[in-house]
């Protein structure tokens, strides 16, 4: 129960920062998070849980962490909300782990104990008249798929980390910040100069290398990114 309450804290923590830098225009700093969270799950799983890479997986998490660096540079002051992203739900999928609990059963559990601040902070904002919900179909409609949108993800995670060594979790992430790149760009305009072009362009050369290494390894016995010891 200690570690379904601190499940609970850690993904409260990511969805909060997230939904603030998302509002505030950070939507690529955001990426950058997200860029950075494998990285740590992939340090977790090496350092704690003992799993063990190839040549070119190695290659490909220095490079990763080269453009991570790269992007940090251009910000020009450490980047927190993407600090934060990483660490909370990198920490979350390690807790995850090792709880090994049914996707369904911990993620009920999170929800339970979630509803208890959030709804009566909902109740609260209802009683002053600045709450949103029920105030017209189509927002009402947004908030009730966001919930869908968000809850249907989180199921495949939580079961994925039951199933798959962590490093591979950790590699899978990499899809993640890239759409959340492009709809930065291409859809919120967020300003791009130089620098953070190359080092969101050496994260994905990274991804190519991960990629080539995933292809060659080829058979069903043998499409594993990690072996456990």
């Amino acid at each position: 129960m200690k570690r379904l309450l601190l499940s609970t804290a850690l993904v409260s923590v990511n969805w909060l920062v997230y939904i603030w830098g998302v509002n505030h225009g950070h939507v690529v700093e955001c990426a950058l998070g997200y860029y950075i969270n494998p990285l740590i799950i992939i340090a977790f799983g090496v350092l704690l849980l003992k799993e063990k890479m190839r040549k070119l997986q190695w290659f490909a998490i220095i490079v990763a962490a080269f453009g991570v660096i790269i992007l940090t540079v251009d910000f020009g002051r450490p980047p927190w909300i993407a600090l934060a992203l990483a660490t909370s739900w990198g920490s979350y999928g390690l807790v995850k782990k090792q709880l090994g609990l049914g996707a369904l059963e911990g993620l009920t559990v999170e929800t339970i104990i979630s509803f208890i601040p959030y709804g009566g902070y909902l109740v609260w904002m209802g009683t002053k008249g600045t709450g949103q919900f029920g105030h017209s179909a189509s927002l009402t409609a947004l908030l009730i798929l966001a919930g869908a949108v968000t809850a249907i993800p989180l199921l495949m995670f939580n079961g994925s980390t039951n199933r798959l060594p962590f490093t591979i979790i950790g590699l899978l992430q990499y899809i993640i910040p890239t759409i959340q790149f492009l709809i930065g760009v291409l859809v919120r305009h967020e300003a791009m100069p130089i620098g953070r072009w190359v080092g969101f362009l050496t994260i994905w050369v990274a991804l190519i290398a991960l990629g080539t290494d995933l292809i060659r390894s080829g058979t069903p016995s043998d499409n594993r990114v990690a072996k456990t010891d």
